[in-house]
């Protein structure tokens, strides 16, 4: 018996061209190699902005897609290949088990300032935090305050992974877009739910490792952490980088961030613990550090180094994770969002989050994705909005 290809995925480069991309279309949905379509994800480059809504109508009948949600961007994820800077469009197909339950909704800034509070959004979206084993959102970073719609999302579905990312377009017009089925946004968001046989299995890698050991916030104002440990907070910092190797302080310039631990309930914190945040500068005078986040009395940091090596391990012990997660647990394909700031940009190599994804984990039968202007993905139980990082959503069947 012939087995199903459960996803496929590809891309169209060049001008537009409407017979063309009707054919592409065509050629996609014949790669699938199943009888129906699940769910599609779509994302085209800028170049396309002026003919976005007339693409998006010919890939939904041409490749007979009930479902087709993405966004823009400025470099595409097609399988192992990390495609940067190019003019084109990506299309991916994903076949689900028939007891799969998929439900998208559309969200503006007007939602976030009306909602206020958790149950709105369980009312908007029309799904109960019971019935869906994980979310994928695709949302523009320029009309909406994310901060505050994760603040209310993550109470309305409360230990539920929300993986996907910001849109990227033109940034100098502040334009982007967000798809859905055949319309177009250049504002607000667009969200799935998946549930019945399928969930969502998330992996988040934010490149970073700790150095030195973890310290106690005794004292904060705003953004400022003022004490660690009852001592002035540049202290803490300062003894960190004293105990370090030449080497690696050498290492550590240009790449010093912070972590906070976001359950403090852990016996003990590893990398994976902590939200990393910028370090945005030390007073040296008065002994304050300024980071881009709201540190916390009583909560738990220590300082992380970032750069292309430890980029790179830290997301190959992430897959190495995933993967015993999941055993022999069906995975029917794959969305990567990673940052605009990756890529050759900082691995000073092509195709390194897709190869090294698609190499370790060789069960995905196909890899869609693109370089956004943030990344979601929970750290414990909790969804953030991220930056450098690697946010990867496995679909996967139910245990």
């Amino acid at each position: 018996m012939k087995r199903t290809q459960h996803a496929v995925v590809d891309d169209w480069q060049g001008q537009f061209d409407e017979s063309a991309i009707r054919e592409w279309a065509i050629g996609v949905r014949e790669q699938l190699e199943a009888e129906s379509v699940s769910m599609g994800i779509i994302f085209m480059t800028p170049h396309f902005f002026d003919q976005a809504a007339e693409i998006l109508e010919i890939v939904r009948v041409n490749a007979k897609i009930p479902l087709l949600v993405g966004c823009s961007t400025v470099s595409l994820v097609v399988g192992a290949y990390e495609k940067e800077n190019v003019q084109g469009i990506s299309l991916a197909l994903f076949n689900f088990p028939s007891s799969a339950s998929l439900k998208a909704f559309h969200y503006r800034q007007h939602h976030v300032e009306l909602n206020g509070g958790p149950h709105p959004w369980i009312e908007r979206s029309g799904v109960d935090p019971s019935e869906t084993g994980g979310w994928i959102t695709f949302a523009d970073p320029f009309n909406i305050d994310v901060e505050a719609w994760l603040k209310d999302w993550n109470e309305a579905y409360p230990g539920t992974p929300l993986m996907g990312g910001l849109a990227a377009g033109f940034f100098p017009e502040h334009r982007s877009q967000v798809y859905f089925n055949g319309e177009v946004f250049e504002e607000g968001g667009v969200a799935v739910s998946l549930g019945g046989g399928i969930r969502i299995q998330g992996l988040v890698s934010q490149g970073c490792t700790p150095i030195g050991h973890p310290w106690l916030v005794t004292r904060t104002e705003r953004n400022l952490i003022v004490e660690i440990s009852g001592r002035p907070a540049c202290e803490a910092l300062v003894e960190t980088i004293d105990r370090l190797s030449e080497m690696d302080r050498e290492k550590l310039k240009g790449n010093l961030f912070i972590g906070m631990v976001v359950d403090e309930y852990l016996e003990e914190f590893r990398r994976g613990d902590f939200l990393i945040r910028n370090l945005i500068g030390v007073d040296q005078q008065s002994g304050r550090i300024a980071v881009g986040a709201l540190p916390r009395v009583g909560q738990t940091i220590q300082f992380q180094r970032r750069d292309c090596e430890t980029a790179r391990d830290d997301l190959l012990l992430s897959l190495n994770h995933v993967r015993k997660l999941i055993g022999d647990t069906p995975v029917y394909g794959g969305c990567l969002a990673t940052c605009n700031g990756r890529g050759s940009h900082l691995f000073r190599m092509p195709h390194h989050d897709a190869r090294e994804i698609c190499s370790r984990m060789d069960n995905i039968p196909a890899l869609t994705g693109f370089f956004c202007n943030g990344e979601f993905g929970p750290v414990g139980p909790k969804n953030f909005l991220h930056g450098y990082t690697a946010s990867l959503a496995l679909f996967v069947g139910e245990d």
